[in-house]
């Protein structure tokens, strides 16, 4: 029952992650449901053994579909996978509890943002070009690893977003790019997950089949009804992670 429990969650997971990130606001959680006894590395390093297959099927599939801006992409994700690496060393000496405090408020003012910027995402204007775009998504893939290695709830989210708001992409190129630097971050995660066994590689054919296919599904909702669909995902998985992390924080 257990296995059919992650893999529905996994298969859902992997369905919103592909639309617009936040997958993991899913599946951490049932895996939590599913194995309260478990050591939290265990489960969260499973968790990467599988959505990392989910994203980079979703990279893949926009890959194909959307002109994305590889020539920078491929940078800024060893950006992201570097600075995963230096993430997760930072979290071995200093505390994650203030950033727990202040990241709901953070979610909410994207959320307010978004939801008063009608217009935001549904154009795609990129504003800079040849090495100042490089530089741009090399500076966005560092900070955005650093920040899924140290702490990482909403790190999908926060990419498309930033995409959007700093870089001019629509909701479509900004996930498709973000899933990209996504798989480099949840690489390196999991590389070192893995190297100080914490991954229950019996779930993970499980969970990474069910969540390559929500992962399909997801990329095809996507760019079947457009940046209009992502946007309103968007704005829903945002509030969502507002209102987790905000009670994780306080209460």
């Amino acid at each position: 029952m257990d296995f059919l429990w992650v893999a529905l969650a996994s298969l859902l997971a992997g369905f919103v992650d592909a639309i617009v990130g936040g997958g993991g606001l899913i599946l951490v959680p049932a895996l939590f449901i599913a194995y309260p006894q478990a050591h939290a590395a265990t489960l969260l390093g499973t968790n990467k053994s599988a959505s990392i297959w989910g994203t980079a099927m979703a990279a893949w599939r926009y890959g194909r579909q959307v002109d994305l801006k590889w020539g920078s992409l491929w940078p800024a994700a060893l950006c992201g996978f570097l600075g995963s690496l230096m993430g997760a060393w930072m979290v071995t000496f200093l505390s994650t509890e203030l950033l727990r405090k202040f990241l709901p408020l953070v979610l909410l003012a994207v959320l307010i943002y978004t939801i008063a910027k009608k217009d935001l995402g549904q154009s795609h204007t990129p504003r800079y070009k040849g090495r100042v775009e490089l530089l741009a998504f090399c500076v966005l893939g560092t900070l955005i690893g650093i920040y899924d290695g140290f702490f990482g709830p909403g790190t999908g989210s926060f990419l498309v977003f930033l995409m959007v708001r700093w870089l001019g992409f629509d909701f479509i190129n900004a996930s498709g790019s973000a899933k990209v630097i996504n798989v480099a971050t949840n690489l390196s995660a999991l590389l070192l997950f893995s190297a100080k066994g914490y991954v229950w590689w019996h779930l993970t054919f499980i969970m990474a089949g069910a969540n390559i296919l929500g992962s399909l599904l997801g990329s095809y909702a996507a760019l079947r009804f457009g940046s209009g669909f992502v946007r309103y995902v968007f704005i829903f998985v945002v509030t969502v992670m507002t209102c987790k992390v905000g009670f994780d924080a306080y209460f």
